[in-house]
């Protein structure tokens, strides 16, 4: 079994990211506002600034080439959930052993800077990918696209659930 180099995630890079490209586009992505949304990508390029490795895998990795070569949980809000939460090494047992990042779903008080929430319905359909960029009086502030903003309160928005997600690193290939 190969084994794989854990990187520490650069939650500071993740949010000058946030930060430099909350209200426009950066001209390396596709932007799929128009098609159903840029939020989980805006998330995943946020995501990328602070770990700097993909995961190439066919169908179950989390990475971007270009709009027409991309794994959906690089802009699919519950691929990005499901990919972060079980990435999983050669072996398919330990989670954060396969190539890229990897997180775990925690309360909303554990959040860092860098880290991800995610907005749903009742039914459990999950919708929207802000990034946590800040806190105010304890209160995560976010930036997102679809609904571009930066340290904007997570209680000026409106949603039905919520989970959060917690960046632990990422590994090499």
């Amino acid at each position: 079994m190969r084994t794989t180099e854990y990187i520490e995630y650069d939650r500071l890079a993740a949010v000058e990211y946030a930060k430099t490209w909350a209200f426009r586009r950066n001209p390396k992505y596709f932007d799929f506002s128009g098609i159903g949304g840029d939020c989980t990508n805006f998330a995943s390029q946020c995501l990328f600034a602070g770990v700097g490795v993909m995961n190439f895998t066919p169908d179950v990795g989390w990475f971007y080439r270009s709009a027409d070569d991309r794994a959906a949980a690089w802009t699919g809000v519950e691929y990005f959930y499901r990919f972060l939460t079980s990435n999983r090494g050669e072996d398919g047992q330990v989670i954060g052993s396969g190539a890229g990042p990897f997180a775990e779903e925690v309360p909303l008080r554990q959040l860092e800077i860098g880290d991800f929430i995610q907005f749903g319905r009742e039914t459990g359909d999950f919708y929207h990918t802000p990034v946590v960029v800040g806190f105010y009086r304890g209160e995560p502030l976010l930036a997102a696209h679809s609904y571009d903003g930066y340290n904007r309160l997570l209680s000026s928005y409106r949603y039905q659930r919520l989970r959060c997600l917690h960046i632990l690193g990422a590994r090499k290939p």
